[in-house]
């Protein structure tokens, strides 16, 4: 079952950011998570938010290589708001997966 949709019903798709980035991905997960990919005019970036928990952001030179590691972050992201957050997993449970998924996607 996927449990990703459009964040903010696909309205962000192609808007402009206040540094003229342009968003191309933003889904969120309904357990409270969300991944977006923005290309600016000389960098990428694939930013995640486990809402209240984490936001990190990564950079990229390529589209095509930014799209690949959006696509790469997604199922442990999901994971962490899934088999953690919404069984009661605890908080150093939280903190060990955030770690070691910084870790894996500097």
């Amino acid at each position: 079952m996927n449990r990703w949709f459009a964040y903010n019903n696909g309205s962000t798709i192609g808007a402009a950011g206040v540094e003229g980035e342009v968003t191309l991905r933003d889904e969120e997960h309904e357990l409270g998570a969300r991944l977006t990919l923005k290309r600016g005019e000389t960098l990428v970036t694939v930013s995640c938010s486990i809402y209240g928990w984490m936001d990190h952001t990564r950079f990229f030179a390529t589209l095509a290589e930014a799209q690949r590691e959006y696509l790469l972050m997604k199922p442990p992201l999901a994971n962490m708001v899934e088999n953690i957050l919404s069984t009661g997993g605890g908080e150093l449970k939280m903190w060990e997966a955030i770690a070691d998924f910084v870790r894996r996607f500097p």
